[in-house]
């Protein structure tokens, strides 16, 4: 299993959201670059960001930022947030990201998820953010009319192969992840998914491992301390 060490921009600043909520903010670091070089000396090769302004403007403001970071560590590096066309799509690729998320976009307009994947591939994925069994959308502000598993069944017929599932309740709780929702997920369907949300333990890493899981996303159990990302790797590789 592959440990995904996450940065949230805001500002061009490291920040955590409690639960997805702007106004609970904590900024962690105001040079994102130090945090990176922090996570490949401890032996990342992954790295997951997502673009908080640009998922509310679905801009990219953080792009000066975000190259900075590609230029800091040669990680495999997802970023997500507000990624609503192909030319957002373009614009973090051609600057060296290596797969892109796509969220709301994913929900409310099919015809531009579809051209993506058509055009870009693995290079796409999709996030898949649960509230109360939907998914939620809009910076988790509204639930669509759909069922996680309605939704995963959509993705996997359209050709995705990544998913970054994130149960909302846990995010940035510290209260350990929803293993059973990822166990069924990944039972029932065959593409890669990527927890997210509560994963705030070294067990919690060794079960997600255990039931198969191609990726798990580690925040705020890091920047708390709470977790060693360095045992965290060593630990999903065995």
């Amino acid at each position: 299993m592959h440990i995904f060490p996450a940065i949230d921009l805001y500002g061009g600043q490291a920040v955590r959201l409690l639960r997805g909520d702007y106004a609970q903010m904590t900024v962690y670091n105001p040079d994102p670059t130090a945090v990176v070089r922090d996570f490949a000396a401890a032996g990342a090769e992954y790295l997951h960001l997502v673009d908080l302004e640009g998922a509310k403007t679905g801009k990219t403001p953080n792009i000066d930022t975000i190259r900075a970071i590609l230029r800091t560590a040669d990680l495999f590096t997802e970023v997500g947030g507000g990624i609503r066309s192909i030319e957002t799509v373009r614009t973090y690729l051609q600057a060296g990201v290596s797969r892109v998320i796509l969220g709301t976009a994913a929900v409310k307009d099919p015809d531009f998820l579809a051209r993506a994947v058509e055009t870009y591939g693995e290079r796409i994925a999709v996030g898949a953010d649960v509230k109360d069994g939907k998914i939620a959308i809009h910076g988790w502000q509204e639930t669509a009319n759909v069922t996680t598993e309605e939704f995963c069944a959509r993705m996997q017929a359209l050709g995705i192969r990544t998913i970054i599932c994130t149960d909302i309740s846990k995010d940035g709780v510290m209260a350990g992840a929803n293993h059973d929702l990822y166990r069924a997920l990944s039972e029932k369907f065959s593409m890669q998914f990527i927890a997210s949300g509560g994963v705030s333990s070294i067990e919690d890493v060794r079960r997600l491992a255990a039931q198969g899981m191609y990726g798990a996303i580690i925040g705020k159990a890091y920047y708390t301390g709470a977790v060693s990302l360095r045992e965290a790797i060593e630990v999903a590789r065995t």
